[in-house]
């Protein structure tokens, strides 16, 4: 250990039934620096996290922790946090119905002869708010703040107790890229206010551009700890998979067929909101052809999808033909009898029963297909269930294991597992890679080739500019749920597809 390390874990192993998620992991933290974290689901980074904050106690793991260079074990939570050690999580911890304030120093409340003295926590809020230069309202509810001001909260909440060692855990998956340059700003202010930072995150222009040093975990090792300034994204990937990666987006060339899915001046509304979700919307979709979906956030990019599946919205005039036949309003299960299928983004809300196992998600919406009679002929289940666990790559025991303790990129893969098992003809992928590292993202790109490659038509839509034009044949980019503009692979650009995506906005 160096005389500047402010943290170290040492010789750390920890191990669950059936899996080693770490292995005689070493990692230092030095004092005031942004340290990342990088490696593929299931790597070992979210139980690294949990060591370090006082979940996984100790005890429960071989190994040491060092702060200051003196050894200190953590039976709960709140020993990390006297260490000086909080936690930001990419789920958001936050009452909604609370004030940013009351959110701030909930459980730690000033009091005033016994009682709390609210003037001085919304006065303490301001201090810290205007420390950090941040534009929040102490009085505002949470449930009024977008995605990315709750973020900040976590953080002046993390930071209100005092902490010196700040552990992100994919702090920006659900913000706006407008979002993530202010987090990444607020992250390099706190490193100048002396601040430590442990960093989590599958974007690794994030990454370089925040960090100081950057360790790389792989099944569960450290494999190799590195100069942001010394190394380039190559070699981390190479680290992270263990292989060269020369195309991070392999899309392979097919031949388009007969039109799948027609689309004909489409207008939904929405009774909750005052403006149209989708007006006049156009377009076809081919067997073998990706057709990207971009836009904005907010641009209806997932309100077609969910129209479209049967999920979302009222149908105020236009045409769906699905084989030429048509596609009125409906619902999810009939899509799926027409041969259509949606991997929602949310796979945790929408997507899976976390507290089931893999058997249960892979077949629960193929049902139909093992019935037998009166009853499910579970032999043909389970057969089925395994040829899917087994094609998809799934990392996991068996089939017997709880989904909810997967890895997101096993969970992303049970996902679309249960949905290709319904053996569509037309697939919608919304957001298919969100919070999943570069491995399980080629897994899926490779997966979206396959499909094509079997005359399947796929609606793609993505956030990330690079995947969409990396995976798709034809590009319609929404603006205000309007089209406001059509690429092919040739003649788009990120200028071009930025400008399409402002095109309507009021």
């Amino acid at each position: 250990m160096t005389d500047t390390a402010q943290l170290q874990l040492k010789n750390v192993t920890k191990r669950f039934p059936g899996v080693i998620a770490l292995n005689n992991v070493s990692f230092d933290l030095q004092a005031g620096e942004i340290h990342s974290i990088c490696g593929e689901n299931g790597a070992g980074k979210s139980t690294l996290i949990k060591i370090l904050s006082g979940i996984h106690a100790q005890g429960s793991y071989e190994g040491e922790i060092f702060i200051d260079g003196k050894v200190h074990a953590f039976a709960t939570t709140a020993d990390a946090e006297s260490a000086g050690i909080s936690v930001i999580y990419q789920e958001l911890a936050l009452v909604q119905e609370m004030t940013v304030a009351e959110n701030i120093f909930l459980g730690a409340e000033p009091t005033r002869f016994g009682r709390i003295d609210w003037n001085q926590v919304y006065s303490d809020t301001r201090k810290l708010l205007d420390q950090y230069n941040l534009k929040l309202d102490p009085t505002a509810l949470i449930v009024d703040l977008g995605v990315g001001e709750q973020q900040l909260v976590e953080i002046v909440k993390a930071l209100s107790k005092n902490s010196r060692i700040l552990l992100l855990d994919e702090p920006t998956a659900a913000l706006t890229e407008v979002e993530v340059e202010i987090l990444l700003d607020i992250v390099r202010g706190l490193r100048k206010s002396g601040i430590t930072c442990v960093y989590i995150s599958h974007k690794l222009d994030e990454v370089f551009a925040i960090s100081d040093r950057i360790t790389v975990l792989r099944d569960g090792e450290s494999i190799a700890t590195l100069r942001a300034s010394e190394t380039d994204k190559n070699e981390v990937i190479r680290h992270m998979v263990g292989r060269e990666i020369t195309d991070l987006f392999p899309r392979r060339v097919s031949t388009p067929g007969e039109v799948k899915l027609s689309v004909n001046n489409l207008n939904v509304s929405d009774r909750n909101r005052p403006h149209p979700v989708l007006t006049d919307v156009s377009f076809e979709l081919r067997g073998g052809e990706v057709l990207g979906i971009g836009g904005l956030m907010g641009a209806g990019r997932t309100e077609l999808l969910m129209h479209l599946f049967g999920a979302y919205g009222e149908r105020e005039s236009g045409e769906v033909l699905l084989d030429g036949k048509p596609l009125s309003a409906h619902s999810p299960g009939t899509a799926i009898e027409r041969g259509m299928i949606l991997i929602s983004e949310d796979r945790k809300r929408y997507g899976l029963f976390l507290e089931q196992h893999i058997g249960f998600n892979l077949s629960i919406a193929s049902l139909k297909t093992f019935k037998k009679q009166l009853l499910i002929d579970r032999n043909s289940e389970i057969r089925e269930n395994q040829t899917f666990f087994d094609l998809l790559g799934i990392r996991a025991p068996g089939l017997e294991t709880v989904v909810g303790s997967l890895s997101g990129g096993n969970q992303q893969k049970a996902v679309i597992g249960k949905g290709l098992m319904t053996e569509p003809s037309v697939v919608f992928l919304d957001e298919p890679t969100r919070g999943i590292d570069v491995g399980a993202k080629l897994e899926v790109y490779e997966m979206i080739n396959k499909l094509t490659s079997e005359g399947k038509a796929v609606l793609l839509v993505s956030s990330e500019l690079p995947e969409l034009m990396g995976m798709s044949d034809r590009m319609i980019i929404l603006s205000e749920g309007q089209i406001g503009g059509v690429f092919t692979r040739e003649d788009a650009s990120q200028e071009a597809i930025l400008a399409a995506a402002m095109k309507h906005h009021r």
